[in-house]
């Protein structure tokens, strides 16, 4: 059949808003699926060790509460430093973000020259959700049975010599290795490495007789008697860890200051995203399953906003300036 051309003019048009319909929906459902593409959550240190642990608890659950997948990158090394350089130079979108505790955030740009990033100038808080101690825990195999013992045994045995395991070199829980040492007048020597899980693994078998780390990185070993936390950082005892005294208790002062754990994106993220991606977070750490987990790793659990979370940040990295700079520590 011949249409007329009045015919074949509006067949043309059809088709034609056709296409431009098809074409809208799908640039529609591209839209979509990137506003709600997957999440990628950096941690700047490799699997098994605490803060590995407490990211994956968080993402199984922000990922129901943004309704997208919510995937853990891990980019060990350098004490989170390749973490914190691959999150300056994401896409400032919603997709990439970091979950980190002081080290990166706050201690790494006073010790390290050229980190490579500017917290204030690369970074925007999303949030934070707990602090939490440091520790210094014995290996299975040391005989020493408190912070007492210990010293007494290092003295003993090696003149006042000593190693001791830290999981990252020029990091808090080093300089609380120098600070034991100047106390109790021991020769300590760090031992630096690539996270707390090779740290850990080490201790386990008895390969250093002690470390220094986070709470969360020895808490399941203590519990389970591989390892003795025999003191703790803070103004008073964990509840998860009620018979191990402070350093303060037992006469070493200055770390009262509690270290803190949080999310951050790249500066640009709008700020309607960073308020989504806050308020979930909010939302998961009171739920029970999330809430017990972590404060059974050893972590004091509390939703902070993004403006608590930068201002804890920045008046921690006035605290440990000061530290540092007292303790002579020359940035390398």
């Amino acid at each position: 059949m011949v249409l007329s051309p009045t015919l074949r003019f509006t067949a043309q048009i059809s088709r034609r808003l056709a296409l431009t319909l098809a074409i809208g929906a799908l640039c529609l459902g591209n839209l979509a699926q990137a506003q709600t593409g997957t999440v990628r959550l950096l941690v700047g240190f490799p699997p098994g060790g605490g803060t590995d642990a407490i990211a994956r608890t968080l993402a199984d659950k922000l990922k129901d509460q943004l309704g997208t997948s919510v995937i853990v990158d891990n980019k060990a090394g350098a004490g989170g430093q390749i973490a914190a350089q691959t999150l300056k130079t994401a896409t400032p979108d919603g997709t990439t973000l970091f979950l980190s505790h002081d080290h990166t955030i706050s201690i790494l740009p006073l010790v390290v020259k050229n980190p490579g990033f500017e917290p204030a100038r690369d970074f925007v808080a999303v949030g934070g959700f707990a602090t939490f101690v440091n520790a210094l825990a014995l290996s299975g195999g040391t005989p020493a049975k408190s912070m007492t013992e210990y010293v007494a045994w290092v003295q003993k045995l090696g003149a006042g010599k000593g190693t001791v395991g830290v999981p990252a070199p020029a990091s808090v829980p080093e300089f609380l290795v120098k600070m034991i040492g100047q106390k109790y007048k021991l020769d300590l020597q760090s031992a630096p490495y690539r996270g707390s899980a090779p740290m850990m693994g080490d201790m386990l078998g008895n390969q250093i007789a002690a470390g220094t780390g986070s709470v969360p990185d020895f808490i399941e070993n203590h519990k389970a008697g591989k390892i003795r936390v025999v003191a703790v950082m803070g103004t008073t005892r964990q509840a998860t860890l009620p018979d191990v005294p402070t350093f303060a208790e037992l006469g070493l002062a200055g770390f009262e200051d509690l270290p803190y754990y949080g999310i951050f994106a790249p500066t640009g993220t709008p700020q309607a995203t960073i308020d989504k991606i806050s308020a979930a977070l909010a939302k998961v750490v009171t739920l029970p399953e999330v809430h017990d987990r972590l404060t059974a790793m050893g972590l004091t659990v509390a939703y902070m906003t993004p403006q608590q979370l930068a201002s804890r940040e920045q008046a921690y990295s006035q605290t440990w300036a000061r530290i540092i700079k007292a303790s002579g520590f020359v940035p390398q």
